[in-house]
């Protein structure tokens, strides 16, 4: 048997499965696509945590969990004929093949900018008002924001070059500085906003997801303080107990297990 055979034989067992859970298991026959949605936020956390300690095997888990997900809720929406896995996956085909015209069509690209251009651009004459329409309003703010740049700077509404975001950057933090003198608590609020949008900006200019890179640095902060309470308490204390010197100088020796 080739690899597309079985790829389609354990696609279609899945298909099996949840055919006969859906019938015969209490739990999976009370579930409604509202009911799944947490569910399947949650799951996509797991995925991205696993893609961030680049544990594969977890992500190979993962994955099943997001697939199963996706399996249910076509088979959910299926039982009252609005659309079932088939339209699914034609739908993204179709979308596919439309979004690609430089792969399935005469259209040509010599950068990956460009690819990205003539995507939103495709969106666009699709219906869309606002290149920004295809951002969900329920995103982090932080993944968010970033989404909303990329879009933007598709647009061709972007900065030259990245000295200029790193100037504006500083400009942002010179602005909350002087809001922080005056005492004014909204507009602090408001450059505090200005100044985490602005790098956020510039983390695209410097290659990095800033999102990728909080995260990293929550799981760092945590190895580390962790280290530092396991500390603690070898010396038979609480950290309330330890001075801010004593918590230090632990703190700078985790720095060479977590880094």
């Amino acid at each position: 048997m080739n690899s597309r055979a079985k790829h389609l034989e354990a696609f279609g067992n899945l298909l099996d499965i949840m055919d006969e859970i859906r019938e015969k298991c209490p739990w999976d026959k009370k579930q409604t696509l509202q009911s799944l949605r947490h569910l399947t936020i949650e799951e996509t956390y797991e995925l991205g945590d696993a893609i961030l300690d680049n544990d594969l095997p977890e992500i190979k888990k993962e994955l099943g969990d997001l697939l199963l997900h996706i399996i249910f809720y076509a088979k959910i929406a299926s039982e009252t004929k609005a659309f079932d896995i088939t339209d699914v996956i034609k739908n993204i085909t179709e979308k596919l093949i439309h979004r690609h015209p430089h792969v399935f069509g005469d259209v040509t690209v010599n950068s990956v900018a460009e690819v990205e251009k003539n995507w939103e651009n495709l969106k666009l004459k699709e219906g869309r008002k606002s290149v920004l329409e295809g951002v969900p309003k329920s995103l982090p703010a932080m993944i968010k924001a970033s989404r909303i740049q990329d879009k933007a700077a598709c647009s061709g509404f972007d900065w030259d070059k990245r000295d200029q975001v790193y100037e504006k950057v500083k400009e942002e933090i010179f602005e909350l500085e002087s809001e922080i003198n005056k005492g004014n608590t909204n507009a602090i609020e408001s450059e505090f906003g200005d100044v985490l949008f602005s790098l956020i900006n510039y983390a695209r200019f410097i290659d990095i997801d800033p999102e990728s890179a909080l995260e990293k640095t929550n799981k760092k902060f945590i190895n580390r303080f962790q280290y530092l309470e396991q500390e603690a308490e070898k010396e038979g204390k609480q950290l309330s107990e330890m001075t801010l010197g004593d918590m230090d100088i632990h703190w700078e020796k985790s720095k060479h297990f977590f880094k």
